[in-house]
């Protein structure tokens, strides 16, 4: 360092500035994630299925589901409506590839957002339970798109008793595989 500069780091307003920049970087880098604008449904699919919100939203209407959401936001309850197609209806369109008739017992389906979060789900949970019922993956609150925080495209599952562990905002994928 040379002696103009050490005599600069000294001031005050420089080291705030010096703070600050740092700061707004860290949440540049740490806090940056790329909104989701078309989720990939792909795997041991007959044939990978690219869909965006727009698409979404024209699903047959046996598919989309509209519920009441209530959340808790830092001490506050909000409620919301939220709309969005079954998970399962969007992998049944994918078409399973099993190669043979117990193959399908061993699925496992593992949603993930941009920034490499994962939700995971086994087929019987999603086609066989209530709780599939209430896997969605969301194209709309409140009557509009959802915001760039959730990505266009997200997934819930409504069912479970507490609903963040399995809240995939920004979902870029949904990948079926077998464990065997």
């Amino acid at each position: 360092m040379t002696a103009a500069f050490k005599s600069w780091v000294h001031v005050p307003s420089f080291r705030a500035f010096i703070v600050a920049a740092a700061v707004a970087l860290h949440g540049l880098v740490a806090g940056a994630q790329p909104v989701s604008q078309v989720v990939v449904i792909d795997g041991l699919v007959k044939s990978a299925l690219t869909v965006d919100a727009a698409a979404l939203a024209t699903s047959p209407a046996a598919d989309v589901v509209q519920f009441q959401q209530s959340r808790t936001a830092q001490g506050v309850a909000t409620s919301s409506t939220v709309r969005g197609v079954r998970l399962a209806s969007l992998i049944e369109r994918a078409g399973l590839l099993s190669s043979d008739r117990n193959e399908w017992k061993t699925l496992v389906v593992i949603a993930t957002a941009t920034d490499g979060y994962r939700a995971v789900f086994s087929w019987l949970e999603l086609t066989n339970t209530a709780v599939g019922d209430g896997v969605l993956v969301l194209f709309e609150r409140d009557g509009r798109p959802l915001d760039d925080h959730e990505g266009r495209i997200a997934l819930i599952s409504n069912a479970d008793r507490r609903a963040g562990p399995r809240y995939v905002r920004n979902l870029a994928r949904v990948e079926i595989r077998a464990l065997n």
